[in-house]
């Protein structure tokens, strides 16, 4: 056959980008080299293996998309896309080689560059990754699994070990020794360094040639070689690699000794074989095998001189891979066929040793031109061109030569143009002449022409027809072989047709010349039939002729086409041509081609006829099928297509021969069966044979409504096939009901919203019916793109944060959501904000000012607080305000005076301006609490700190400022401390984006000189625990300043940053500040007590809950020992210190603990001063001799220690060791003193100490009831003080001072308790009782109301103020941690109160105003967003934080240093949830069902919250429900943990940074509009409105316009729904000139089903509802008027499936709980109005007649044109059989029943057949008999 000639169409001249990109970058580096490489690549290979398969047909537009090139100079790499730079990598060393590559399992590919003795990786998303090699590794080549590297034999083995002595060398296989000598050592049986010695000592033994890496943590892997089911190590060192494919695990490579070449396959090694060398399999379990692999060589090819040049993977003509080599020295191209096998989904491939072939060739190279889209498993169709040596450009198809390209005659010098002419006249001789090829991709390549310029070139692709180049796919994938290739050659060949000659022809053009191809093929089948009337005339028409022929033919189909087509054949011969009557004729190739080509084309045809848009492709077809179906004398599918395209019938006139008695498949009629009858039902040959076959592009639209009706009528799968015949991918994830499954399956086939528009309306309803039936509750684990498909876009973004966070990789792209979702539905939901927060945003709310304020623009540190979230969590209340101002330090303060001053004003003034300044200095510590964390930010500019001003005004005097006097106090000296605690408070707020803060800020943020400011930065960034990213010469740094503040400030903050981690480096860093602790050798050092403090508490948190041992006993000594300051003062301070540091070591761990170590709790008891210790001397024996040296610093008076220092941190200690231990023998010990002696003998404040310690051990003894504090009162206590108010009874005036006090001391020590123990709970009897006792205490200092409950009075004679005032305070405080974040207002107005109120009094100690701010601060904690936890670290640092010993001026550190204040921040959770719209993507309040597992105190309990609000603690949460009517449901189950919250960045955070996303149900108002649901009531408004449109569409006349104040519907729809499509339909409906113009009856129409979708929320059934009802009213039409509305009879087999679905939901077939997804009366009476218009006339009845006897089409004689189409619609809805069919059943009964009627057997014999129709045919065909 001789081949066509093409043209190639040039792009252009072609230069490296890199080259262009280097020149504009300017001049070179200075280590320049002139060689440079560059490779060009498909930008496929670069994108995610999820995302790869295109999925629709549009996705042909993509081919022509830039090719990608990757140009690499020396080390510098550029990667760029057409002509722009997209990446630039500079690597250290120079670049040997680069490859893309896919890892193991990862779905992003990489990039890899080898250098000299090193591996980089690139990901696409930016991360790069470097693997460390050895220097023998020559090259890498990409695998599908990983990359190969070949590696060259080392002689010098000794001095290049490939791996690392450390490192485990082969995972865990210890292959080289053998095995009697494999010890059972616990470590996977592997001795690591003898295996190395064995291996160096060994030479080359086990060093592999090539080595596979398959993730970038792991070391590369040995490779095996299979030889005679053995595996050994792969030495093949002459083995040179020259190719591997990254598509299947295949490998080429070269031996230049043997001169030959090798293809090899990689396999997992098969764990039956054994490992030759060492049978490891008795010692090492299978599990511990890493996967390894093998290679197998199949294939060998001597004689080579060289390696071949060129080595690629195309595709043989049936679609079979072929590996070609082109030998440059012997100009040709050797192709060896590959054969594989699937077996347990494993393939395995082979080579026949006779399946090669060679073509003579100079250059060759992979292209994509036949059959573009097509995949053959893992590969693409590609086909070959060639450059032959007579420098002539060949297209190869396999063996098959296709078509010859030249290049256009005009390429001189000039610029090529795009649209170059031939010119005629032009003689060959000025063709450039080709010399090479390059670089081809998909359909384009390079080509070298002699003058040495190079063009990029692309060849004729396939049609841009899409029509044409469906049945080109469609006849590639259906015909066997030996037909397509014959069918390839006439379309490629340049016959009188332009088909595809020209550059770019038309798509109609493509499809005249494509129909023209086949009619010729038709012609050519008449010709040969009739030729073979006489005998067979030469040796090749009889070889044609003969049964080998047919057998040949049969049995060389491609694998997987059933074997209909041959059954086919069967029936063609038996029924014979019946040219002659008897002469039977042997069928020709081509009436057998044409058989198989009406096949695929007729699978084509039912494929388009399920897609909306492609009805004038649809038209097109049917053309074509109606001349092969009459050429071939198929009479059924000519019927078949006539009764869709009725007006067909005229010209395409009457099947002249028929010969043929087979049935067409039908999809309409099997999807009809499926819904009525089931799966099973449906008859398997309605389905076309190109549909059941796997891996069918062309025909996958059918393919996919066919296996989702299959899922739904309950077919059942094995692997991807399915009971029904057709394959299909279903996506993972959990379902119960057939309605999930499907829906599974519509997420495997990316079957969108957008998909479910495009097919017809009834044949959507099943599916759009299962998506509905879904909706309400789907399981937990599907995709995000499932629930997208629902309409849950809720579920999906908290689905999409999980799989986000459990992906390494964070490139997930919404390529599956957007497919999912509806076009119409992207980014256009309109977005409201609610109104409350645009009320408070208003400008009048935010801006605070006092009305009196200087400058309201000042900088308070609180200015961010104003956010949508905290703004939405307190509603329109301004208590956020109030805080602010309360807490506000950074302006005057106001001062009130007469107006005239007098000179001792002036006194006065001072005076209460220093009182003030106690109460400025201490509102920093809670402004920290209040901020916290409440600031996210990209951390860029510089630390910004309020300042702290300590001046007053004078609001009398115009707000003059008076300032304090400096010579009275120094107010430097005052301001110290708390310039420590406002920058903590400043740095608290940050939140760093994605919790990555950057050491530079911190060093950028550093201070000339040391300052406090920036000393409370370090400690708030170390609370947040960013301080890990300073370094030891950072820490060194700071220390080295000697700045007191600073130190205490970093010392403190790494501790928390390092929190329980024992750092050995910060820990020494910490030592340096224990002098007590130094060698003796040590230089003496001078160190403040505060810094000691410090120190001895950072080694507690360093140290937290690791109970080491060492570190126990140096804290258990420095309890007890004399600070080596000079101030005796501080002792009790640094005590304390050492007391609580002891305490986080053994934090919780009791006995457990402290194993041997009993002495260390008599230790503590003798420093408590408890008189059960008496034994002196086994006290002292504990002591090492090192603290004996020292024990002259022991705090012992003689024998006995000073128990006013060591016991307040001794109790401390006892406390946190045994916190929550319920340890009986502890709290017996640390008794509540219960006789007068002990009262008088214990101090008060330790009084307190020892119940909070017997209270946090016996942890769930704490109940919160006014009864179990007073258990809590020894007798003696209690009946003194009862005793107070009585005169009867004398009590001595000391006795009822220390009963007092010890009274007022244990009530506090309860609160204190009650607090810690529900901390955080917002606990309603807690807060009752906790808000009485302060009321209670507040009373006793000065009454101001009337308390209820029975508490003892008069207090305050026998007490001091100030004591009365501490505990106050202190209960105060706990209240506030039990309610922290919760912004409680009763709790609120309290500390309001107390905050206003000191001042006055003077009694306006800094201490108490300290508590008063930080209760504020914990009363709002992070803005209301955070909470406290009570886990055991958690209650420690409460402890710290609420120390009752409060300070008494700005800088008291002497009994508990301030800095420790802060350390609450370390017990703090973001336990916050709120509720995001998905929709408007704003934050709404929503009703949350929470429930809470069963404790102690009681049983499980479920709670109404609204969000945003705090939920309770991991460790009794069990599930968080979305409830009420307004928001579609979802629950999150949780199993409750001891665990702390999650954090940010957690892998199973469930809830995305504190935010749940919820759907809101159409038809109704989120609660910020329409907070008590009035507005919801939906249908009554919208009656309302339908009343008014109704009217006035009526009275338009009448009444000249709508009324003022009347809604339309367009305003109501669009207040409930933010759907597009239902509001711009509700905009239609209002259009005046739509009510001008139709009828009254389809506006009701259209405002019924907009009520209809909007109160059911299913704005989808727009179109259905209105393309049935535009439907029957055209059908109504064309029946009335002489208009041809309709002209195809498609829509008829639609509304059949319609009426099906409605009938399968009736009859149970399909479930539903919301009743079906359109109104069954709605399709019940289309039913009717078609049955009614059908109902035949007379004319219609001879019509029919006609028809039946002779298959004629009415032709003009009944309506003109209308009459085929009346009589295709009567055919089609009721099920009439063709006229051939009904004849021969019809003539086989008629002699067998004489007298009783036949319709009976006719109803069985054609059940489709409705019962009416049956008798009419009845009646017809017996009157004709008759």
């Amino acid at each position: 056959m001789s081949v066509g000639v093409r043209r190639l169409a040039v792009l252009g001249e072609f230069k490296p980008f890199g080259l262009i990109a280097e020149a504009l970058d300017g001049k070179p580096a200075d280590n320049f080299t002139d060689k440079y490489d560059y490779f060009l690549f498909d930008p496929e290979l670069t994108r995610d293996r999820d995302e790869a398969d295109d999925f629709d047909a549009s996705s042909d537009a993509l081919s022509d998309r830039s090719d990608h090139e990757l140009f690499i100079r020396g080390n510098r790499i550029i990667w760029s896309t057409g002509s722009r730079v997209f990446k630039r990598f500079t690597l250290p060393s120079p670049v040997i080689k680069a490859c893309w590559c896919h890892l193991g399992d990862m779905t992003e590919a990489l990039l890899c560059i080898l250098q000299v003795a090193s591996l980089t990786l690139y990901s696409t998303s930016g991360e790069v990754t470097s693997v460390p090699l050895s220097p023998n590794i020559t090259s890498i080549w990409p695998l599908p699994f990983g990359i190969l590297f070949q590696q060259q034999a080392d002689t010098t083995l000794t001095t290049h070990f490939p791996f690392s002595s450390s490192s485990p060398l082969f995972g865990t296989l210890d292959i080289s020794r053998p095995r009697r000598e494999t010890g059972h050592s616990p470590q996977h049986n592997v001795d690591f360094p003898s295996a190395f010695d064995h291996i160096v000592k060994g030479g080359t033994t086990s060093m592999s040639s090539h080595l596979i890496l398959k993730d970038p943590l792991e070391e590369p892997q040995l490779t095996y070689i299979e030889e005679r089911g053995k595996y050994n190590i792969m030495k093949e060192f002459d083995e040179t690699t020259i190719w591997t494919s990254d598509k299947i695990p295949l490998m080429a490579s070269y031996n230049k000794g043997k001169m030959q070449h090798s293809v090899w396959v990689a396999e997992l090694m098969n764990s039956n074989l054994e490992v030759a060398s060492a049978n490891l399999l008795d010692v090492v379990p299978a599990g511990v095998i890493p996967k390894q692999f093998s290679f197998r060589r199949i294939w060998q090819g001597k004689g080579a001189q060289a390696a071949a040049c060129k080595v690629f993977l195309a595709t043989d003509d049936d679609a079979a891979p072929i590996i070609c080599f082109l030998h440059q020295e012997q100009k040709n191209l050797l192709s060896v066929r590959l054969q594989s096998v699937e077996i347990n989904n494993d393939i395995l491939f082979d080579i026949k040793p006779d399946m090669s072939w060679s073509i003579p060739a100079v250059a060759a190279a992979p292209v994509i031109v036949t059959r573009p889209r097509v995949k053959v498993g893992l590969l693409p169709y590609s086909d070959i061109i060639v450059l032959a040596p007579e420098n002539s450009l060949l297209l190869y198809s396999g063996k098959q030569c296709l078509c010859r390209y030249l290049l256009p005659s005009g390429l001189s010098k000039a610029r090529v143009a795009h649209n170059l002419e031939f010119q005629e006249t032009a003689s060959v001789s000025h063709h450039p002449k080709i010399i090479g090829l390059a670089d081809a991709i998909e359909g384009r390549v390079n080509v070298i022409v002699n003058k040495g310029q190079i063009f990029r070139c692309a060849l004729r692709r396939s049609p841009s027809s899409l029509l044409a180049n469906d049945c080109i796919t469609a006849m590639a994938e259906g015909l066997s072989s030996s037909f397509y290739s014959h069918f390839l050659g006439l379309l490629w060949k340049d016959g009188n047709s332009a088909y595809m000659a020209e550059a770019d022809p038309g798509a109609n053009s493509e499809w005249d010349s494509f129909c023209g191809i086949i009619l010729q093929m038709c012609r050519s089948s008449v010709k040969s039939s009739k030729h073979f009337k006489s005998k067979p005339q030469s040796a090749w028409e009889f070889l044609i002729s003969s049964q080998f022929h047919k057998n040949f033919c049969k049995h060389n189909f491609v694998n997987g086409v059933s074997s209909v087509t041959s059954f086919d054949m069967q029936e063609i011969d038996s029924s014979g041509l019946n040219l002659d009557g008897k002469q039977k004729l042997e069928t020709s190739f081509y009436s057998e081609l044409m058989v198989e080509s009406l096949a695929c084309l007729h699978a084509v045809y039912e494929n388009l006829k399920l897609d909306t848009l492609r009805k004038r492709d649809l038209e097109l077809l049917a053309v074509l099928l109606c001349d092969v179906a009459k050429f071939l004398g198929e009479e059924s599918y000519l019927d078949h297509y006539i009764r869709d395209f009725p007006c067909f019938s005229v010209k395409v006139g009457m099947c002249t021969a028929p010969f043929s008695r087979k049935t067409p498949p039908s999809l309409f009629r099997w999807l009809e069966d499926c819904l009525l009858h089931g799966c099973a039902y449906a008859n398997i040959n309605d389905l076309p044979s190109l549909i059941r076959k796997d891996g069918s592009s062309v025909v996958s639209w059918a393919r996919k409504i066919i296996s989702f009706y299959s899922l739904l009528s309950g077919a059942k799968q094995t692997g991807k096939k399915l009971s029904s015949g057709v394959y299909c991918n279903i996506v993972a994830g959990s379902h119960c009901t057939i309605e999930e499954l499907t829906v599974l399956a519509m997420v495997g086939e990316r079957f969108g919203l957008q998909q479910l528009d495009l097919l017809p309306s009834g044949v959507s309803l099943p599916l759009r019916h299962a998506l509905d039936k879904c909706r309400e509750s789907p399981p937990i684990d599907w995709p995000a793109a499932a629930y997208i498909l629902l309409g849950r876009e809720d579920l999906a973004l908290s689905s999409l944060a999980r799989s986000n966070k459990s992906k390494e990789f964070k490139t997930q792209t919404n390529v599956n959501l957007i497919s999912m979702s509806t076009p119409y539905m992207l980014h256009l939901h309109p977005v409201t904000i609610p109104s409350t927060v645009s009320d408070t945003i208003g400008l009048d709310g935010t801006k605070f000012e006092d009305t009196d304020s200087v400058d309201g623009s000042m900088i308070d540190g609180m200015e961010h607080i104003f956010s949508s979230s905290t703004q939405f969590r307190y509603g329109r209340d301004l208590r956020l305000n109030e805080v602010r101002r309360l807490l506000c330090s950074a302006r005057p303060v106001a001062i009130q005076t007469s107006v005239n001053p007098s000179a001792s004003d002036q006194d006065i003034q001072q005076a209460q301006l220093w009182q003030l300044a106690q109460r400025t200095t201490a509102l920093p510590l809670g402004r920290g609490a209040f901020t916290l964390a409440t600031i996210y930010t990209l951390l860029t500019e510089a630390f910004v700190v309020p300042k702290l001003v300590l001046a007053g005004r004078l609001p009398a005097q115009q707000n003059a400022t008076v300032n304090l006097d400096p010579n009275v106090r120094n107010v430097q000296e005052i301001k110290s401390w708390p310039e420590f605690h406002n920058a903590v408070a400043a740095g608290l707020r940050l939140a760093p984006l994605q919790g990555k803060m950057s050491r530079t800020w911190i060093i950028y943020n550093r201070p000339e000189v040391p300052n406090a400011i920036h000393a409370g930065l370090l400690l708030a960034l170390g609370l947040h625990g960013y301080l890990r990213v300073l370094n030891i010469t950072d820490i060194y740094q700071y220390l080295a300043q000697e700045h007191e503040s600073t130190t205490v400030g970093l010392m403190l903050g790494l501790a928390a940053s390092y929190r329980g981690t024992m750092q050995p480096a910060i820990s020494k860093s910490l030592y340096v500040h224990i002098p007590s602790r130094h060698p003796s050798a040590f230089p003496e050092l001078e160190l403040p007590t505060l810094l000691q403090s410090a120190a001895l508490m950072s080694v507690g948190l360093l140290y937290e809950g690791s109970a080491h041992p060492q570190t126990m006993q140096i804290l258990l000594s420095e309890i007890g020992r004399r600070s080596a300051g000079d101030n005796v003062l501080e002792r009790e301070g640094y005590a304390v210190s050492a007391g609580f540091s002891l305490g986080l070591v053994a934090l919780g761990r009791g006995y457990d603990a402290l194993g041997i170590m009993h002495s260390l709790v008599d230790r503590l008891f003798h420093y408590i001063g408890g008189k059960e210790v008496h034994n002196e001397r086994s006290l002292s024996s504990t002591l090492s001799t090192d603290e004996h040296n020292r024990a002259t610093a022991q705090m012992l008076d003689g024998n006995a220690v000073n128990i006013d220092v060591t016991a307040p941190g001794a109790i401390i200690a006892l406390a946190l060791m045994f916190l929550k231990t319920e340890s009986q023998a502890i709290v017996s010990k640390l008794s509540i003193p219960h006789s007068h002696f002990d009262l008088q003998y214990v101090r008060p404040d330790f009084i307190m100490l020892r119940v909070i310690a017997r209270n946090l051990i016996m942890w769930s003894r704490v109940y919160p009831s006014k009864d179990w504090v007073q258990s809590q009162i020894p007798d003696i206590v209690k009946n003194g003080v009862e005793g107070l108010g009585d005169d009867t009874i004398d009590i001595d005036e000391l006795d009822a001072e220390a009963f007092v006090q010890a009274y007022i001391h244990i009530v506090a020590g309860s609160c204190i308790s009650l607090g810690l123990r529900f901390a955080g709970t917002k606990d309603g009897n807690a807060q009752e009782l906790l808000y009485n006792y302060a009321l209670y205490f507040l009373n006793e200092i000065k009454p101001i109301s009337v308390t209820s409950g029975t508490f003892p009075k008069g207090l305050s004679h026998y007490v001091d103020r100030g004591t009365l005032e501490m505990c106050l305070h202190l209960i105060v405080l706990s209240l506030s941690v039990v309610m922290a974040g919760s912004g409680h207002l009763q709790t609120f107005r309290l500390l309001r109160f107390l905050r206003s109120r000191n001042s006055a009094d003077g009694h306006a100690n800094y201490g108490i105003q300290m508590a008063v701010s930080l209760a504020i601060g914990f009363l709002f904690l992070g803005g209301g967003m955070q909470t406290f936890s009570t886990g055991n670290s958690s209650i420690a640092a409460l402890l710290i934080s609420l120390y009752p010993r409060l300070p008494s001026g700005p800088n008291d550190n002497r009994c508990h240093l301030q800095a420790f204040r802060h350390l609450y921040v370390l017990a703090t959770e973001a336990r916050w949830i709120q509720t995001v719209d998905v929709d408007t993507g704003l934050p709404v309040y929503a009703p949350l069902e929470v429930t809470i597992a069963e404790t102690d105190h009681y049983a499980e309990t479920s709670f109404c919250e609204v969000t945003p609000c705090i939920l309770p603690e991991r460790a009794v949460l069990k599930t968080i429900r979305v409830c009420g009517p307004r928001y579609w449901s979802q629950v999150m189950d949780f199993s409750p943990e001891d665990k702390p919250w999650w954090s940010f960045g957690d892998k199973n955070n469930p809830f995305d940074s504190g935010v749940l996303y919820i759907k809101r149900k159409v038809g109704a108002c989120s609660y910020v509009d329409d907070p008590i649901g009035c507005q919801s009531l939906l249908s009554r408004a919208m009656h309302k409105v339908f009343g008014l449109t109704n009217l006035r569409g009526r009275d338009q006349c009448t009444n000249g316009g709508s009324r003022p104040g009347s809604v339309t519907v367009d305003q109501l729809v669009s207040t409930f729904s933010s759907d597009p499509s239902l509001i711009a339909f509700a905009q239609l409906c209002c259009d005046p000139s739509l009510k001008s113009r139709s009828d009254v009856g389809f506006q009701e129409f259209c405002l019924q089903v907009l009520f209809e979708c909007v109160s059911k929320d299913r704005p989808a059934l727009l179109q259905v509802y209105l393309s049935l009802y535009t439907t029957i009213g055209s059908m109504a039409d064309q029946f009335t008027t002489g208009t041809i509305v309709l002209s195809d009879s498609l829509f008829i087999s639609n509304l059949k499936i319609a009426v099906a679905y409605n009938e399968a939901l009736l009859n149970g077939r399909l479930t539903t709980s919301r009743g079906g997804i359109v109104q069954s009366y709605f399709i019940g009476s289309i039913r009717k109005r078609v049955e009614d218009l059908l109902n035949p006339s007379e004319g219609l009845k001879d019509c029919l007649c006609n028809y039946l006897n002779s298959g004629r089409w009415p032709n003009g004689e009944f309506e003109g044109d209308k009459g085929p189409i009346l009589l295709s619609w009567y055919l089609q809805w009721f099920g009439v059989p063709a006229p051939s069919v009904i004849k021969a059943a019809f003539d086989k009964i008629k002699p067998e029943l004489k007298s009783s009627s036949i319709i009976p057997l006719l109803r069985l014999l054609f059940p489709r057949t409705d019962i009416g129709a049956i008798t009419n045919i009845y009646k017809l065909l017996a009157s004709n008999n008759s």
